[in-house]
């Protein structure tokens, strides 16, 4: 209950200040949304030229690339951590926030939260609803609570993988571009993995397992039995790349050296 109402309140605080600046905030929200867009139309574009990729049509891509944006929209609104080398380790924040009593990655998670990139959710849905319609798909009312179980389980997946790479930070304080790299690899779990080559899939699958963000949990609602077995593992993988994660945060943690000579 105290990390709960903690939570509250940095959550309030934060809107506070959202909320003074409200055009920043608005362009912030326009710009994601037109990035999204983007994609979509990328999506498109592809299928003005084919009707096929490796087996799946226009409708269902676009399903699956509106379920990827879901678990990376609440992993873009908990888990900020893109400058957490920088900001925490190079420039010494990490200091301050191991002299409070709460538990350091819960601080850090609550300082960089985004709470408008929630709207990705929204986006999401409605990229959903609209493929879902055109493929007629129907839902059962467990179908609502496996969606929930396998979107916590994609975002668990990233906050797992990019958790970890910010710990090396604990080792090494020299600034890297993992970050950005791994996010454009992230972009390959939009689509499906049997559009890439073997060695592709198993990466995506097991090492860096992006395709348990989108298109494996997407099969399920899309009635692709093959890729059932996977679609269940979503949450398994969750927690144990987070878990994962977490161990090496707390490794990291002991590990630090502090700001100073």
């Amino acid at each position: 209950m105290f990390y709960v109402s903690m939570f509250f309140q940095y959550a309030s605080q934060y809107l506070k200040t959202r909320f003074t600046y409200r055009v920043d905030t608005a362009v912030e929200i326009l710009s994601d949304l037109l990035n999204q867009a983007v994609n979509l139309i990328f999506i498109l574009v592809v299928f003005g030229h084919t009707t096929l990729l490796s087996g799946w049509n226009r409708d269902e891509i676009i399903f699956i690339y509106g379920f990827f944006l879901i678990p990376y929209a609440l992993f873009s609104a908990f888990f900020n951590i893109w400058d957490f080398n920088e900001r925490y380790i190079v420039k010494g924040e990490m200091d301050r926030v191991l002299t409070r009593p709460v538990h350091s990655l819960f601080q850090i998670i609550m300082e960089r939260m985004e709470l408008e990139s929630l709207f990705g959710v929204i986006t999401g849905l409605a990229v959903m609803a609209y493929a879902g319609m055109n493929l007629s798909i129907t839902f059962t009312w467990y179908d609502v609570l496996i969606f929930i179980v396998m979107v916590i389980g994609g975002m668990f997946i990233y906050a797992g993988i990019f958790l970890s790479i910010a710990t090396i930070g604990f080792w090494s304080d020299s600034r890297t571009d993992i970050m950005p790299t791994m996010y454009n690899i992230s972009n390959y779990g939009r689509y499906p993995v049997n559009i890439y080559n073997k060695i592709i899939q198993f990466v995506l699958t097991w090492i860096l397992p992006f395709a348990f963000v989108g298109v494996y949990p997407a099969s399920y609602f899309l009635g692709r039995n093959e890729w059932y077995g996977y679609a269940f593992l979503t949450p398994v993988m969750g927690i144990i790349f987070f878990a994962m994660a977490v161990l090496l945060w707390n490794t990291g943690v002991k590990k630090y050296r502090g700001a100073g000579n």
